[in-house]
């Protein structure tokens, strides 16, 4: 529902406002505040790199007109109710991942990052940004009145508590996982599961998981990961649109021109300052990661790998059944695999 904005409110009504549970308010001074609920644990590396960080962006670019309340994993809603919240209008803006809304969204997983696909992030952001697969996605969520925004490119890689040394031994493993992804590994024998991210240390802690993936070195690091699981697993089960920015379509039409554009131009420059930031971080948190918990880089047994490449393939083309928009993102990604030389033509 769209509020109407009137600038002679009175300091008490300004007040009421700003108390209430509606987004999108506007104070006696023209400020606009933003209520914004994370999929982030405020400890998670992105929650201060890119969320406070965009906070602070628009804040400086805007003037301090549009002002982002801030609400980490959990205190609002839980990870799964933040595209429906924004969705109604009970959120200005949110980050999620693609993961929690594949039944919303028939892009999700594809977006989210097929297994086995892309070899370096550049591809995969070529392939988002460039080919047409971020407007498709952004075709399917403005069905629920909600803007989305891919938030960076990265990849997903698992840390683990012990190392597998065959079929058997990872036939036996509990692994924290979400999405296509989760689907993707209990496919490949492991008994994958989700856990919130809030829960996650404690669930490795206690041996309810043997492992985990939360995006890769940065995030298990962020997280004190490694403090309970010091193998982690290269190379990764994806590389994808893991995150994402989602904004209410009224909260966003109804700021003044000049900073919704702001907004939007300040998203984009994200994705590509955090994109390229992320490759950089993720080879300095290893170094740290090794010198200060005793991190090893792993990779699964011949066997495992060989079922995962299996595996994978089979997925891309359940994902193509999605809808005819996911078969056209699917084939897009086909044939820039092959013209990269990673698939047969």
């Amino acid at each position: 529902m769209k509020q109407s904005f009137k600038f002679s409110l009175s300091i008490a009504t300004a007040g009421f406002l700003a108390a209430s549970v509606m987004p999108a308010q506007v104070m006696a001074d023209d400020t606009i505040t933003w209520r914004v609920q994370s999929h982030w644990p405020s400890a998670s590396s992105s929650y201060g790199d890119s969320l406070e960080t965009l906070r602070d962006l628009l804040d400086e670019r805007t003037d301090g007109r549009l002002q982002l309340e801030l609400h980490e994993a959990g205190s609002l809603f839980g990870h799964d109710e933040i595209f429906s919240a924004v969705s109604r209008g009970v959120l200005d803006m949110g980050t999620i991942s693609p993961a929690y809304e594949r039944d919303r969204l028939s892009l999700a997983g594809i977006v989210y990052g097929l297994p086995n696909a892309f070899q370096d992030t550049w591809e995969a952001a070529y392939y988002y940004k460039q080919m047409g697969i971020e407007e498709m996605i952004q075709e399917e969520a403005a069905e629920y009145d909600v803007f989305y925004a891919i938030e960076k490119v990265y990849p997903t890689e698992m840390v683990l508590t012990e190392i597998p040394e065959s079929v058997d031994d990872y036939e036996g493993m509990n692994i924290r996982s979400s999405g296509l992804l989760q689907s993707y590994l209990s496919e490949t024998g492991a008994a994958a599961s989700m856990i919130p991210g809030e829960e996650l240390y404690q669930s490795l802690q206690t041996g309810v998981v043997d492992g985990a993936h939360w995006g890769a070195v940065q995030g298990a690091l962020s997280m004190s990961l490694y403090e309970v699981a010091p193998y982690h697993v290269r190379p990764p089960l994806n590389i994808g649109g893991i995150d994402a920015y989602v904004i209410s379509e009224d909260s966003l039409e109804e700021l003044p021109e000049d900073i919704r554009e702001t907004v939007k131009n300040t998203i984009e420059e994200q994705f590509w300052r955090r994109t390229n930031e992320y490759i950089y971080l993720e080879e300095r948190a290893l170094a740290m990661a090794k010198a200060e918990h005793g991190v090893e880089v792993i990779e699964l047994p011949d066997e495992v790998q060989q079922r995962m490449l299996e595996t994978a393939e089979t997925m891309w083309e359940e994902e193509a059944d999605e809808s005819e928009m996911a078969a056209e993102a699917v084939e897009i990604m086909r044939e820039l695999l092959t013209e990269l030389g990673h698939l047969d033509g």
